[in-house]
């Protein structure tokens, strides 16, 4: 080691050879998951690393509250992201009343249905499905009146059902949908 008061990479070896294992501890008291626990526990290191100077010489407790501000973090921005699983990341989709594996559809057959709807059909679907907007509050961001949305999203489910049954050509080529005319 260096001259008293350097913290060099002996002393960062030291530190994580001799705290390590209290911290990935401290984790998992908190966390579900044993890897989740060594991840916190990196990450507390990296920190300790990049602040070493400020690391006391006592430094478990720093380094416990380094620990606990990471998972306070991690919490508060779980509890302000919205509680639904983006639909790339869910595995598969199960058609409602469906009984068994083979009514199973996967999220690429899905997201093709899903793009061979028109564009209002496509965002109420998503308002209603992803992003869990009532009907009301869907036809808020639409401006339209409740009854007017609950209309497009009957039909919008009709389509997509359609679509993924694979008994239609793409809806966005079929001539009444492309008119003009209002779509209500």
């Amino acid at each position: 080691m260096g001259p008293p008061g350097v913290r060099d990479e002996g002393w960062f070896t030291s530190l994580y050879a001799a705290e390590y294992a209290h911290i990935v501890k401290y984790g998992q008291r908190r966390l579900a998951d044993a890897d989740a626990a060594a991840e916190l526990a990196q990450e507390v290191f990296v920190i300790a690393w990049r602040r070493r100077r400020d690391v006391p010489d006592r430094s478990l407790p720093w380094l416990y509250g380094v620990a606990r501000r990471l998972l306070a973090n991690q919490w508060r921005a779980e509890r302000s992201a919205p509680d639904v699983r983006p639909i790339a990341d869910a595995e598969f989709l199960r058609e409602a009343g469906s009984p068994g594996p083979d009514a199973t559809v996967g999220v690429a057959d899905l997201q093709a249905a899903l793009a061979t709807l028109t564009d209002l059909d496509q965002e109420i679907l998503r308002l209603v499905g992803w992003e869990e907007l009532t009907v009301s509050e869907a036809a808020g961001v639409l401006g339209c009146s409740r009854a007017t949305a609950a209309v497009r999203l009957h039909r919008a489910r009709r389509r997509l059902t359609t679509a993924m049954s694979g008994r239609t050509a793409p809806l966005k080529q079929h001539p009444v949908l492309a008119s003009p005319r209002k779509v209500v």
